[in-house]
């Protein structure tokens, strides 16, 4: 379907003109008259996927420390990768991340493919995230539609039709205010106005650069747009998990396979997660015979498609316990540098609150 786009150069002007005013200073985003570092924006660009400029700010500072260019970032192991990104989420982002920088190095030596669409053939990087690089590392036309964009385009056009199918619409109407100069720019401003002005609740009209050509605000539609389909609820999916500590202090756990959900990841021993998980049976599933008890509370998760609850069980074994088949003792100091997801940190920090583990001979 074709849409009637406004091209009115004056909402375009009118942000990139508050943006040199008001933008935000992030560690990833260059200064005023310097070139765009590629590596950065990328690197930036699959962290923030799914997740805030605030979580992202600390790992984003650790990557660049230990893996300053994309050949660095290449030439590490996948283990390495994936404890650095331990705690951020999201997993297949790391695997993809490390993926991507070889095959940078490996096939295009070392630089970035400029292009919108040879950025999109990269793993990892989808219609955003290619938009994104293409238009702030290498001034190419592009519009980046994230969540911050895709709202602040919603209310300027007051499109009430609801998300998801409001995006084509929503596409359209963002690539026609992309301005053929400081695209990357404006790119950067469309997300900041979103982040800062534009808010999802009570946004700040008065302050908006473009408050006079937002239809959305002329017809006291803003606030509520855009609109959204019902989510249908979440699962909730049951299991348990199994914390058993050595004499020594060593803790069993094992890697998941490279694929699925969190994939490459450590993990503590546990049962299947499952919707109708019956925990009088979960003994049985235990990966070694002892004197397991159980924590008064267990923990909560969410993902994006199922909401978890594990129940937990602690024991304590001899320290010549041999590890089965598929797991491992992990020494107690390097416990915390394991790449642990963060439903498994949540594990351990209720067994080190619990202070409830069980010796047996």
């Amino acid at each position: 379907m074709a849409y009637p786009v406004s091209a009115d150069p004056r909402a375009a002007a009118a942000v990139l003109a508050w943006y040199d005013r008001h933008r935000r200073d992030l560690p990833w985003r260059a200064r005023p008259g310097e070139a765009a570092d590629p590596y950065k924006v990328w690197l930036s660009e699959i962290m923030l996927q799914q997740t805030t400029v605030a979580a992202v700010k600390p790992y984003f500072a650790a990557f660049l420390a230990r893996w300053p260019n994309v050949g660095l970032l290449a030439a590490a192991s996948s283990e390495e990768v994936m404890r650095a990104w331990a705690g951020l989420g999201y997993y297949s982002r790391a695997r993809n991340l490390h993926a991507c920088a070889k095959l940078i190095m490996g096939t295009f030596g070392g630089g970035f493919p400029v292009t919108e669409a040879a950025l999109r053939a990269l793993p990892g990087i989808g219609p955003y995230t290619a938009a994104a690089i293409a238009a702030i590392a290498f001034g190419q036309r592009a519009a980046a539609i994230d969540g911050n964009v895709a709202r602040v385009v919603a209310r300027l056009f007051a499109i009430e039709t609801p998300l998801p199918a409001a995006n084509a619409e929503i596409k359209a109407r963002a690539e026609a205010i992309v301005p053929g100069a400081r695209p990357g720019d404006f790119a950067q401003a469309m997300m900041d106005l979103g982040a800062m002005v534009c808010v999802p609740k009570q946004p700040a009209c008065g302050l908006c650069p473009v408050q006079d050509l937002c239809l959305g605000h002329a017809s006291g539609l803003a606030a509520s747009l855009p609109r959204k389909a019902p989510h249908p609820q979440r699962p909730l999916r049951r299991g348990a998990a199994f914390f058993v500590r050595r004499a020594d202090g060593a803790v069993l756990v094992r890697t998941r396979p490279e694929r699925g959900l969190l994939g490459g990841m450590v993990e503590l021993p546990g049962t299947g997660w499952e919707t109708d998980f019956d925990d009088a049976l979960a003994l049985a599933q235990a990966p070694l015979k002892a004197q397991f008890r159980k924590l008064e509370s267990g923990i909560d998760h969410a993902f994006t498609h199922f909401a978890l609850s594990l129940s937990i069980y602690v024991a304590e074994v001899r320290e010549d316990k041999r590890a089965p088949n598929g797991y491992r003792w992990t020494p107690a100091h390097a416990l915390d540098k394991e790449a642990f997801p963060g439903v498994m940190r949540k594990v351990i920090e209720a067994v080190r609150r619990s202070g409830n583990i069980v010796r047996v001979d």
